[in-house]
Parts: structure tokens; sequence; C-alpha cells
């Protein structure tokens, strides 16, 4: 089947961000199998003349090129996770909690994360032709899935100069939020090690288990920064996620593991943050070994592209810009020296959850945000 017969340009749903979403979600896309959707959105991006369009891989790009003083990126993923009997989207009346002002409710998989964003994005590709800044949009593969294969990450290799810009807006579920940035987050062994015994003559051993109890106790009593970082309150954390030990049901372990996982604020980079970890367990006769890490991003709002952006969407996000809890793209882009916020319509809590869903009204009002600031 052919793009165009899931999507023709002469049939789109536009300026309507809900039929439009609604439309994306119909087209699964679970990481990996992108190419369908990715047609679509091409075959969108290329029928707007005021655009110049890229495909790499399963990832498009467009954009303008108006001599703006100021060049912005509207980025958003076109993967999901794997569908759960929620596909195809449907439009109903809300149920309680879904919507405080009684509007109609969008569910399916994508609605939230992230494809009511990649709506709002591809509205604003195509209703705002001439833009006070110039503007380039990306819609990228294999978010959801391992860091290796991120399409975002792939284009800051094959196309580097495509994300050279002064501000990013990435479309995640925000509430209709800005957040600005992003925590740093890495994962971390913890091991005690013992000497094995029978179980029947457990003296004679040293049980890794009991002892890594100093361990869960010094994670017990930590105490996490909230530390204020460009006007923007974060609040990290030091949790164990996880443990291993033991060999048999009659033998005294000799080693025990505990994964720990510290989401950190992005005024340290992750030696720092690592450098804080290796502290909290100081002392203990444990040994640390770093699994992976990635950095944090600092919000950049007091850029001038970054405050215009908040008070353009100010009226409809519903909100004051609040810190990202959490780990999002805006990383990758604040590693290639392009602040970046994000905005989105969608709770993020259920993002991945078999209930996906957005309220209307929500989306409506991230899309006039987005619009009025390209307008200007």
């Amino acid at each position: 089947m052919t793009s165009s017969s899931f999507f023709p340009p002469a049939a789109l749903p536009l300026p309507d961000p809900v039929a439009l979403t609604r439309a994306l979600v119909d087209i699964p896309s679970v990481s990996g199998d992108e190419g369908a959707v990715a047609d679509a959105v091409e075959a969108l991006l290329r029928a707007q003349a005021h655009l110049e369009v890229v495909r790499d891989g399963d990832a498009v790009l467009a954009r303008t090129s108006l001599d703006r003083p100021e060049r912005v990126l509207v980025a958003g993923h076109i993967d999901t996770v794997p569908v759960a009997d929620n596909v195809p989207g449907r439009l109903e009346a809300p149920g309680e909690g879904d919507d405080p002002d009684g509007g109609d409710v969008l569910w399916g998989r994508g609605t939230t994360d992230m494809k009511g964003g990649v709506a709002m994005a591809l509205v604003a590709a195509c209703t705002v032709p001439e833009p006070v800044r110039d503007v380039t949009y990306v819609f990228y593969d294999c978010e959801e899935v391992e860091s290796e294969r991120n399409g975002l990450g792939r284009l800051a290799r094959t196309l580097p100069g495509w994300l050279a810009a002064d501000l990013a807006v990435l479309g995640e579920p925000t509430g209709g939020l800005v957040e600005g940035g992003c925590q740093g987050t890495l994962r971390v062994d913890v091991t005690v090690r013992g000497r094995t015994a029978h179980s029947a003559r457990a003296w004679r051993g040293v049980n890794a288990i009991h002892a890594v109890g100093d361990v869960l106790a010094r994670l017990q009593a930590y105490e996490p920064r909230r530390p204020v970082v460009d006007g923007l309150e974060y609040h990290e954390g030091l949790q164990a996620v996880g443990i291993r030990g033991g060999i048999a049901g009659n033998m005294v372990p000799d080693v025990c593991t505990v994964h720990v996982n510290h989401r950190f604020a992005p005024d340290r980079s992750s030696a720092e943050a690592f450098a804080h970890v290796q502290e909290v367990f100081a002392g203990l006769d444990v040994e640390l070994e770093l699994l992976d890490v990635a950095e944090g991003a600092r919000p950049g709002l007091d850029l001038p592209a970054a405050r215009a952006f908040v008070e353009a969407v100010g009226p409809v996000a519903g909100g004051a810009p609040r810190a990202k809890l959490g780990w999002t793209d805006v990383a990758r882009f604040s590693a290639l020296g392009v602040p970046a916020v994000n905005f989105g319509p969608g709770d993020p809590q259920l993002a991945h959850a078999d209930d996906e869903r957005v309220p209307v009204a929500q989306l409506v009002a991230c899309t006039e945000g987005l619009v009025a600031w390209l307008r200007g």
C-alpha cells in the first residue's frame, strides 16, 4: 500500500490537530517499523511549497529559509511503544478525571507519546509559511528503544547542519506546560562481597545479602537536592531499583548487588553526579560500577527565543514553566549546543499506558500556542 493511501495530501485534515492526530494514530508505527507514518509525514511536508524537505531513513526533516535573524527547531518522534488493542484511535466524551472542563478526549496509542505533539508541529509547519523566525522541523524514528538506535542521534551524525538552531522545542507530553531542560540520569551497581558457606554452618561464611543492609541504610537516609537552575527547581533522586544475590537455598551468598539509579539536576555534569554517588557510599566496603549515563540539559529560558516562546504559549499553557523531572531528547540538543524546552499535549503519566489519551482542548491549545509563537 502506498503512503498516499494512508494520508493523501489533498485530503489532509489541516489545520485541525485533532483529526491529524487521529490519522497519525491510525498508522501503527512501533519503533523500527515507522516507514508508513514517515511516508505520510513526508508526503504532507513535500506538498508545502515553502519548505525544503529531506529524508534520512525513517526520519523526515523540513525547514524554511527566509534569512531570519534566528532559527528555531521543532521536533518530535514518530514511533510508539507496542500497540495494546488501542489502534485505531477513537474520540469519546470524557470520563472522570480526563478533562476538568468536560471536553472530548482522543484515545489511542501515541495520542500522548507523542503523535499529538507531532500533529501540533505538522500543523505549524503547514500553516505558517512565513514565520518570524526560520524554523526547522524534525520528525525522527526509534526514540522508544535503546539509545544506539535513536533517530535524533543518527541525524546528529548524518545531517548535523540541519540540527543547528538557537532554540529547540521538543513536543513531548507536558500537560501543555513548558518544561525547561531535563535531568541527567545514571545507573550504578553497588556490590558487596562476602564468603560462601553451607547455611547449616553459616558462621563459617560472610553473608553478602545481610551486609548490603548498610547500602540500603544510606539510600534510606539520603536527602536529595532541590537546586534552582535558570529559575526552575529540580528535585533529584537516588533510588535502589533492583537487587540480586543468592546461590542456592542451602548456601550463604558471597555476592549481593544493589542496582541504583541517580537522577541529577542539569547544574551538574555526569562526572560530578557520579562523584556524588561515590561520596554517598564512602566508607563502606563496596564496589561501584558505572553502567550508563546520560547528561542533563539546562533550561535556557533566559534566551530571547525562549522568553518569546514562554510568552506566546503562556495564555494557553495554563501555568508557569517548570523543570522537567526526567530525561528527554532535549539533552541531545543540549549536547549540540542548542538549548531546548519540552512542550506538548498530554499527561506524561499516561505515556505508554494502555489507556493513553489526550484532551481535545489541550491538543488544540498547544497547537495554537506554537503557531502564535512562530507567527510572532
